[in-house]
């Protein structure tokens, strides 16, 4: 079974924020493969889904950002799922808005759920697919800005990251994450 998790914050005041960049991506999948995330357990909702690829689980940690390792540690342990089959989407500062970057292994870049699930999973050689939010303007501090919504310029980027990040997601259950890693860096 493959693990696919978006990182973000529960609820309404978080929902379209640009640190819940993860969750929609997972939603946009959940509803391509209609698999909406029913199950709520390991402190997360998820769903399971009998791909043509592989069985593939969605995963939405409920925890908070900063504590996403706790919903996946206990879900990949319960299923016994190995590090070579999750992939994490998440936020990412340092990226020009809605580009993507893919790597197989790295430090978690002071992104504070990368740390927890470093922290969880003992471990930072897992698959990530990062998105591009870029930095806050001048005197903005970096919680408020990943808190706050995409501006309207910002919107058509964020829809065209969302979905070629569902389809690297979708291209990584046939193919090595090398090759997806080839294809789809820095669109």
């Amino acid at each position: 079974m493959k693990l696919i998790i978006g990182l973000g914050n529960p609820g309404k005041t978080y929902e379209d924020t640009r640190h819940n960049i993860g969750f929609k991506v997972i939603d946009y999948l959940a509803s391509q493969w209609n698999a909406p995330l029913t199950q709520s357990k390991f402190k997360g909702m998820y769903s399971v889904s009998h791909r043509p690829e592989d069985k593939v689980m969605l995963l939405k940690p409920l925890t908070y950002m900063n504590l996403s390792g706790e919903s996946v540690g206990a879900l990949m342990d319960y299923y016994n799922i190995e590090l070579k089959d999750i992939i994490v989407i998440y936020d990412d500062l340092d990226l020009p808005t809605g580009q993507l970057r893919l790597r197989q292994k790295g430090s978690a870049g002071g992104h504070n759920g990368i740390k927890s699930l470093i922290q969880h999973l003992g471990n930072q050689e897992f698959n990530r697919l990062r998105i591009g939010i870029s930095r806050p303007p001048a005197g903005m501090k970096v919680p408020d800005y990943v808190l706050q919504r995409f501006s309207k310029e910002e919107i058509p980027e964020m829809t065209a990251a969302i979905k070629k990040s569902a389809a690297a997601c979708e291209t990584w259950l046939s193919k090595p994450y090398v090759e997806v890693m080839n294809e789809f860096n820095g669109i």
